[in-house]
């Protein structure tokens, strides 16, 4: 056996510089991605799935086997791509490796548009700036689920140091055709700008700070609203593999500088996204922070009631209601997934779903990748400032008086030595609480943790994290007051008091 056990999280394997993340890790699991690809009916002569992917796009299957690869900002992420590459090329496969950093959402696009059997982001996402991680795009565009990440897992395990340290040089790869330095960039312009109405954007000639946080985005958040018309201050492009010292998120603490920027210079909106691109943050004309939560409904009022589009919506279990009024108010089906896109994903792959999005800050929408996208996301929350010709603000004033109001918030509480994690899930599952901040439980979600829902429609969210000793804690409710008092249910809960 080789090495320290890889294991993937809700968002690929992700580790520490240096220590777990090493050029042998990272080559075990390249070459289980390959065995995966060869041995797994997902694509070549057992793949019908693959197939019958590749009969519908009507492309015949590429002779040789592609996969995409991109990477992000963090310290030496280009060099673990290459080195990706050349694992691949060992292999037999054609590596399209893009020539500068590339968002996730970009190499997920990549992966589709070129019928790759796969993709490969080396990125550790929002995480602090020590890890780096690589995460397995399948040839759907999407993340994996977990029966394609639980192969990988296993073939990576089994694999001796021996065949993990198998490669092909660099530029013995180029000069074979087996590695091609790809700009992503003209093809994933091509596709955003499909999904957008560019003339509502043009004409609106919004003013726009965009924040690329040091990250991948940095060459195309940016570029895509100027292409758009719209006035941009471009803040934080200058690669830092530090970050500015703390995680590249979109959290309000990290986005204090876009809502100065907004504020002092009279923008209509502060947009960005996190490290590798598939997170969004939005700040409003007056520096207020908007929610994922808030952004998730303000999407879907946007695309059902501007746009004239029409699907279902897919939410993680522990986000907000307040998309599903707004889907309940247009006669649209809402289904409920567990925690991590690639569950919502794994619905939009149907084409039947208009949009799909989670708390944490991912979405993505019918006819796109089935993956996180936060340079979409903003763009989309241009288009509806570009419509509408009013801060966001007052939109959702305007759907809270629609729709009523929804107010919620989630904090993450890391477990001390007194808390006994198993005996909470136990008294939880065999005697839950029968009320809550005053309220009668009308039912309990078991989705992915403990979720009680409220006769008058608030609820409580309990969902322990699957890597740290950390639950996390949401609730929601109408009022502040009816949230805080859920909030302070959840703490008592878990400290055992309730």
């Amino acid at each position: 056996m080789a090495g320290a056990h890889i294991k993937f999280g809700t968002s690929g394997w992700r580790a520490v510089i240096a220590e777990d993340f090493t050029l042998t890790n990272l080559r075990r699991v390249t070459h289980a991605a390959a065995k995966h690809i060869r041995e797994n009916r997902e694509y070549g002569c057992k793949g019908e799935e693959y197939l019958l992917h590749l009969k519908t796009s009507g492309k015949p299957p590429p002779k040789v086997p592609q996969v995409a690869i991109g990477y992000d900002t963090r310290c030496l992420s280009e060099e673990f791509a290459k080195n990706v590459a050349e694992a691949f090329a060992v292999e037999g496969f054609c590596a399209l490796l893009s020539d500068a950093e590339a968002p996730t959402p970009v190499t997920a696009w990549t992966v589709t548009n070129t019928h790759a059997a796969g993709g490969v982001m080396i990125t550790a996402g929002h995480h602090p700036p020590h890890y780096n991680g690589f995460k397995w795009t399948p040839y759907w565009g999407g993340p994996a689920m977990p029966a394609v990440t639980d192969d990988l897992e296993a073939r990576a395990q089994s694999l001796t140091i021996a065949e993990s340290d198998k490669f092909t040089p660099f530029e013995q790869g180029v000069s074979a055709g087996l590695i091609k330095m790809t700009d992503f960039h003209p093809d994933y312009f091509k596709q955003l700008f499909s999904l957008l109405d560019e003339k509502a954007i043009k004409k609106a000639g919004l003013k726009i700070a965009a924040d690329s946080v040091h990250g991948a985005v940095r060459t195309y958040l940016r570029p895509a609203l100027e292409r758009l018309g719209a006035q941009v201050t471009g803040l934080r492009e200058r690669r830092d593999v530090m970050f500015g010292g703390r995680s590249p998120d979109t959290d309000e603490e990290n986005l204090k500088l876009l809502k100065e920027t907004v504020v002092a210079n009279k923008l209509d909106l502060g947009l960005a996204c996190d490290g590798d691109g598939d997170r969004f943050g939005v700040i409003d004309s007056d520096g207020a922070w908007i929610s994922p939560n808030q952004v998730l409904g303000l999407a879907l009022e946007h695309l059902v009631k501007n746009r004239g589009l029409k699907g279902k919506l897919a939410r993680s279990v522990m986000t907000s209601h307040f998309a599903d009024s707004i889907a309940r108010h247009y006669g649209l089906e809402v289904r409920e997934t567990a925690v991590g896109f690639k569950h919502i994903g794994n619905l939009l792959r149907t084409g039947r779903y208009l949009l799909g999005g989670e708390e944490s800050g991912g979405l993505s929408i019918m006819g796109h990748v089935p993956e996180k996208d936060g340079i979409l996301a903003c763009l989309l929350m241009a288009e509806l400032a570009a419509y509408e010709r009013k801060p966001i603000k007052k939109i959702l004033g305007g759907l809270n008086k629609k729709v009523g109001n929804f107010v919620n918030a989630r904090i993450n509480l890391r477990l001390d030595k007194s808390m006994n994690m198993a005996a909470v899930i136990e008294k939880l599952q065999h005697r839950p609480p029968l009320n809550l901040a005053g309220s009668s439980v009308w039912r309990i979600d078991h989705t992915d943790g403990f979720k009680f829902i409220m006769k008058d429609g608030s609820w409580l969210g309990l969902r322990p994290s699957g890597t740290e000793p950390v639950v996390r804690i949401y609730a929601e409710a109408a009022s502040p007051s009816k949230m805080n008092s859920l909030m302070d249910s959840g703490k008592k809960i878990l400290g055992g008091k309730l």
